[in-house]
């Protein structure tokens, strides 16, 4: 495993305030990597062939799930790191956090990788939770994995959990509805619901049975916020400016906040995406 820099103090600041981002796009072909300056979508490339399962971001770094192995970007460098063939990626307080077809959650520090607890058929990591067939589970502060509630869970969005902070109200989409974790689990929106994202200033989108919805951040309200094609969005991901989508069809989509989405055919069959 290659040396490099696990310092956080750099990557608090969540997107470059000149509006360019890059955005990370997994796919079967490998790791796709978008151009988008503020909601514009430019060029994209293969910038790293292998199969990719998953992808996470965190501010200055972006996780990718392979078959092979956990990927950690930081810069232009992809480095190993040694976890083996994952199916998902996530960040818990600024550290990587993956899990195997076997169940096997664990988190990635300087001193390797400390294995969290063994969760069945895990669906999706984020913050201190886990989504999975059962339900949601939580990383305590002892490192142990607790039950806490739902069952056939898609998706879940931690914001504090993932940047180690305070602000953020945790999501859940499962098959029966959208919720949000308060005094216990509240329901917010009735139906199926397969993705979720969210930033710590409230902003959130979300996948349910009528396509994509967003949450106002100062009225909390879901209004509906649909891409402009006839396809699903399978994954979805926020920065500091913007969200972002991909599509069943390989389509990737970016909003900017109070925006419209403006999209890009890539043509590929993405399942992931993430930024820094």
């Amino acid at each position: 495993m290659a040396d490099f820099d696990l310092s956080i103090d750099e990557k608090r600041v969540y997107a470059d305030k000149s509006g360019k981002q890059t955005a990370y796009v997994a796919a079967g072909v490998g790791v796709v990597t978008v151009d988008v300056s503020d909601d514009l979508v430019g060029g994209f490339r293969i910038d790293r062939r292998c199969t990719a399962r998953d992808a996470a971001g965190s501010p200055g770094e972006v996780a990718v799930a392979t078959d092979e192995d956990v990927l950690l970007v930081q810069g232009d460098d992809y480095h190993e790191l040694d976890f083996g063939p994952a199916t998902t990626v996530g960040f818990h307080r600024n550290r990587v956090v993956a899990a195997d077809e076997d169940g096997r959650v664990a988190r990635f520090d300087e001193s390797g990788w400390t294995d969290l607890g063994a969760v069945e058929s895990v669906r999706a990591l984020d913050g201190s939770l886990v989504a999975a067939d059962d339900g949601v589970y939580r990383i305590g502060d002892d490192d142990g994995l607790s039950h806490v509630g739902l069952g056939g869970v898609n998706d879940v969005s931690d914001p504090a959990g993932r940047l180690g902070g305070t602000e953020g109200t945790p999501l859940a989409a499962t098959d029966s509805g959208l919720y949000a974790l308060g005094n216990g689990w509240m329901d917010a929106l009735d139906g199926a619901f397969s993705a979720v994202a969210s930033m710590p200033d409230g902003r959130a989108h979300a996948v349910g049975p009528d396509g994509v919805v967003a949450r106002d951040e100062e009225s909390g309200s879901w209004d509906d916020a649909p891409i402009p094609l006839d396809e699903t969005v399978v994954a979805l991901a926020h920065d500091a400016r913007a969200a972002y989508a991909v599509t069943d069809a390989g389509s990737f989509c970016v909003r900017l906040t109070g925006g419209d989405w403006r999209t890009q055919v890539l043509g590929l069959d993405a399942v992931g995406v993430a930024v820094r």
